[in-house]
């Protein structure tokens, strides 16, 4: 199993917790939910891709 999705995941995760909490401690509770969103499509975005490249692993497999 590849780790580097699960890295990539953790580090946006973090990144977004970060930077969540310190709009949200600032006062900026807008940007803070933006921030929040966008590292959810971020990770969302890459979780896709490789979902499509499973589907094509399988295809391949079934030779469909």
């Amino acid at each position: 199993m590849n780790t580097d999705l699960i890295l990539k995941v953790a580090g946006v995760g973090v990144l977004v917790a970060v930077a969540h909490q310190i709009l949200s401690k600032s006062g900026r509770d807008e940007q803070a939910l933006l921030v929040m969103l966008s590292g959810i499509v971020i990770v969302l975005m890459m979780l896709v891709q490789e979902i499509g490249g499973l589907f094509d692993t399988v295809r391949s497999i079934f030779d469909l």
